[in-house]
């Protein structure tokens, strides 16, 4: 059987029946290395941000969201077992449920401070992607997060009775679907690296992300074993083409705002008042 054995116990350390578990290391490392990042990035365009309030904020509404998600997609496991929703040690966080409640919390943050909210959106998209870099680390370990069966010698064979891996694939060679995503995110941070130095107007570099991050999740998703919803597609497919959607609706309007000579104020006004209509997408 051709692949690689990942035989690591999700456990990273037991003290006195407290597990410390790799799951929470990586998230925290990813949380870490997003703030360190976007505060280097706002000094960088000497954009004059709170960053440790923002990320409190958005750390606390983007882990309510992710887990929200999680609970709602999983809800006839946790109609049965309600204790279990608020247990996220070993994981359970749906990363769309998290950039969807990060991004609304980013919103209410932008309006608080008074800041320009397409400028804060560029601010924080390198940290972002590097976070969800990172966060896929945790996926890795834990298992939860493969695709379908292969023969392809880069298989993952998760062999550890820890392993969160569905039954049915445990012990068999799946796509590391985590390290696929961790590459794709790695080209569209390049990319984004690349952009950021270009003359661009305010919000690019986030519409950019949404797109390249939504196109590598709709592309990479085929490979995942996941109940089909609509159209032979898998729900993380539908969100998908609903954020390239909104992206689209979303520059579209950006570009009407502009060709209509709006000072860059009334640009993010503009853009507040049109995240709170739609709810930054249903």
């Amino acid at each position: 059987m051709n692949g690689i054995i990942i035989n690591i116990n999700p456990i990273a350390l037991s003290i006195g029946g407290l597990d410390l578990r790799w799951y929470g290391i990586f998230v925290a490392l990813a949380v870490i290395a997003a703030g360190f990042i976007t505060h280097f990035e706002a000094k960088r365009r000497s954009f004059n941000v709170d960053i440790s309030t923002l990320l409190m904020v958005v750390l606390l509404a983007g882990m309510l969201g992710a887990r929200l998600f999680h609970v709602v997609d999983n809800w006839s496991f946790y109609a049965t077992q309600p204790e279990m929703i608020w247990h996220i040690s070993q994981g359970g966080l749906a990363i769309w449920g998290g950039l969807l409640g990060g991004g609304i919390a980013v919103v209410v943050f932008a309006r608080w401070q008074r800041l320009p909210l397409l400028k804060l959106l560029d601010v924080m998209v390198p940290g972002v992607i590097v976070g969800l870099i990172i966060g896929r680390l945790a996926c890795v370990v834990n298992g939860d997060t493969v695709g379908s069966i292969t023969n392809l010698p880069w298989a993952f064979i998760y062999t550890n009775p820890g392993a969160m891996i569905r039954p049915e694939l445990f012990g068999q060679p799946v796509h590391p679907y985590a390290v696929y995503e961790m590459l794709w995110n790695g080209l569209g941070l390049a990319l984004i690296l690349w952009l950021r130095h270009r003359p661009l107007r305010d919000g690019s570099l986030f519409l950019a992300f949404v797109v390249i991050y939504a196109a590598g999740r709709f592309l990479l998703t085929f490979i995942r074993v996941e109940n089909e919803v609509f159209l032979g597609l898998q729900q993380a497919q539908l969100i998908a083409l609903g954020m390239i959607a909104f992206a689209a609706v979303l520059a579209i309007v950006l570009r009407h705002i502009r060709q209509g000579g709006t000072t860059p104020g009334d640009q993010n006004d503009s853009l507040d008042r049109l995240a709170s209509e739609t709810k930054l997408v249903r």
